[in-house]
């Protein structure tokens, strides 16, 4: 009998591979991931201003880790 699943933790226990759906339920508690710094919601008047909210927010992404820097 072959059996195969998606979803496994490495002999060890220092990998798990999650090859399914993770689904996270009400309640649940995550850890170790990483927390941005607060974005204050923007008070921009002018699209220029927008931009540098914008900007300042992606850049916020970047340092933590969450988008790939330029």
């Amino acid at each position: 009998m072959s059996y195969n699943t998606k979803n496994y933790t490495e002999q060890g226990g220092e990998k798990t591979v999650i090859g399914g759906t993770l689904e996270i339920k009400d309640g649940a508690v995550v850890t170790g991931l990483p927390v941005l710094d607060n974005q204050a919601a923007s008070t921009a008047a002018t699209v220029e201003d927008l931009v540098t909210d914008f900007n300042t927010l992606l850049t916020k992404l970047k340092a933590a880790g969450l988008m790939i820097s330029d």
